[in-house]
């Protein structure tokens, strides 16, 4: 009862902050997350360093809390993420007046957790069996398979359609590895080819970016990168002694069961393009923080889990835990990481003519691992178009910045997305994955083991060389 009423409290703080301090809008604030997040249009005293506190608390403790205090932070982790998410709202409405950029967050969480929630829910209801006998060769398959419809149904939809039928074919070898090469490949760097695969590139799309700008400007990145990450997984994969279950018959075939939830997939998807943004026939809900497409998005998770085959939700061991978990502690995050990412757009701003496309590489692509890659991708398109007085406000500014400064929109979006995968935090299909291989029985690293041990010796090294190749 303590999580909903603090939960309610954190929601109403925020939608009443936009009575109580009302600003005045350069643009019509409508019911999207392209047309709401307009940062730059609204100027607001910078936030004091020290307001940063509470997100780097919140980081430590999920770093620190399943390690060192486990039963605490599995009790009270939702007690914690919106308590200092709280004292963030309270600065923002109090000290600095500033109701614009908690309503901005509020709308970009709502979308964000619509998304996440009714593709977790509606590929749950969808059952992948794979009747073949576990080897290297298939586990990369599958992989790879991941990846490439990560693009049509995002990273999330092909990670929750993916994640269960992929433990149980390794269920008598599965190691921590399996699942954190599954992270990198399925719940972020596969989506790198579309909008609709990863946030930021769909946040691009809103602004201007023309849709299938992204698969010819990176598609000879995302290629190397990703045979070279799937090379990595077989080389540790094939010196994975331990057998399948010898004992078994295998008739080889793959099977699915629940495929009418495609149908709810689909939806999903053309609810994305309800956008004001975009169609403009498209109704604005102003000024609730949410829009026709949210609507849907929720309306899908309780017809699309009603209507499911139980038995198929069974097989899948279905509940709402870890997308729970994700929606408790993203609201955290979203709220106390605006005074981080304000912080670091201005920095990026004031340098803008010093800040060359490797710069911008790293810098997006670093802070992605730590901050939600998103709203980091928007504060970097909109550095680096300021290089050159360009508005990413301005949907012609952008189309215009892609033709001619290409070159920096391709690192901005592939750091964005490559970099998500660095830690538990860089993109919401990471948590809600490790939650449902916990959940399944198998041992995950810890934030940092995961940082230090997988992320650090493997991803950077490749990172580095797609620096050294494209963008130096």
């Amino acid at each position: 009862m303590l999580n909903k009423i603090l939960f309610s409290a954190l929601s109403f703080l925020i939608i009443s902050a936009s009575n109580l301090f009302a600003v005045s809008y350069q643009d019509t604030l409508t019911n999207n997350v392209g047309a709401v997040l307009q940062t730059d249009a609204v100027q607001h005293t910078l936030p004091d360093p020290f307001i940063v506190l509470p997100f780097v608390i919140l980081l430590l403790m999920i770093a620190t809390g399943p390690v060192f205090y486990k039963h605490f932070w599995e009790h009270h982790y939702p007690k914690i993420a919106i308590i200092l998410g709280l004292i963030t709202v309270v600065y923002y409405l109090f000290v600095l007046g500033d109701s614009h950029s908690l309503l901005h967050t509020l709308t970009e969480y709502i979308s964000f957790i619509a998304l996440l929630s009714s593709l977790f829910v509606a590929s749950g209801g969808i059952l992948v069996k794979v009747d073949k006998k576990v080897t290297p060769v298939l586990n990369v398959g599958l992989l790879l398979f991941g990846a490439l419809i990560s693009n049509v149904i995002g990273t999330t939809g092909a990670s929750m359609l993916l994640i269960r039928p992929y433990i149980k074919v390794n269920q008598n070898r599965i190691s921590p590895y399996h699942i954190i090469f599954f992270i990198f490949i399925v719940s972020n760097i596969g989506g790198a080819l579309t909008p609709i695969g990863d946030p930021p590139l769909f946040l691009g799309f809103l602004r201007g970016v023309p849709f299938f700008w992204v698969i010819g400007a990176v598609w000879f990145i995302w290629l190397p990168t990703l045979i070279l990450l799937l090379l990595v997984f077989y080389f540790i994969d094939s010196r994975n002694k331990a057998e399948a279950n010898e004992s078994k018959t295998y008739s080889g075939k793959i099977e699915f069961k629940g495929l009418k939830n495609l149908i709810y997939l689909t939806i999903i998807l053309v609810s994305v393009f309800l956008d004001p943004s975009i169609l403009s026939w498209v109704p604005s809900l102003y000024p609730l923080p949410f829009g026709i497409r949210e609507i849907i998005m929720f309306a899908v998770v309780f017809i699309s889990y009603k209507a499911a085959d139980k038995e198929v939700l069974k097989a899948n061991e279905f509940d709402f835990e870890p997308i729970k978990e994700v929606a408790y502690l993203f609201v955290g995050i979203f709220a106390t990481m605006i005074p981080a990412l304000q912080l670091i757009a201005n920095q990026a701003k004031e340098m803008g003519e010093k800040l060359s496309e490797g710069i911008f590489y790293w810098a997006t692509g670093l802070l992605s691992g730590f901050l939600d890659n998103a709203p980091t991708y928007l504060n970097f398109l909109s550095a680096s178009m300021g290089k050159y007085g360009l508005d990413v406000n301005n949907s012609s500014h952008v189309i215009q910045f892609t033709n001619n400064y290409e070159s920096y929109l391709v690192a901005i979006s592939v750091a964005a997305v490559f970099f998500g995968a660095m830690t538990y935090i860089g993109n919401g299909p990471n948590f809600m994955v490790k939650a449902i291989s916990e959940r399944a029985g198998i041992t995950m690293p810890s934030f940092f083991v995961y940082l230090i041990k997988y992320a650090v010796p493997i991803l950077l090294p490749i990172f580095f060389l797609v620096w050294l190749v494209f963008f130096i």
